[in-house]
């Protein structure tokens, strides 16, 4: 299983309402649009540091 991509799965659990518009492109570019929801996205540095400028808002969970 050499093949197996890492993947990490982010809930959004903060609304981006009222917090700068940069990080709510970052939520959006994340493909989170409500509360609760969940993305599985491969694990790679631009995936990172979006997790990271809106860490706030978000949760990572295990894959």
């Amino acid at each position: 299983m050499a093949n197996e991509t890492k993947t990490v799965r982010v809930r959004l659990v903060k609304s981006p309402n009222s917090c700068k518009a940069v990080h709510r492109l970052s939520v959006r570019a994340l493909g989170l649009r409500k509360l609760n929801d969940v993305r599985e996205l491969k694990d790679s540095p631009s995936v990172r540091g979006l997790i990271n400028k809106v860490s706030y808002l978000v949760r990572v969970e295990d894959a």
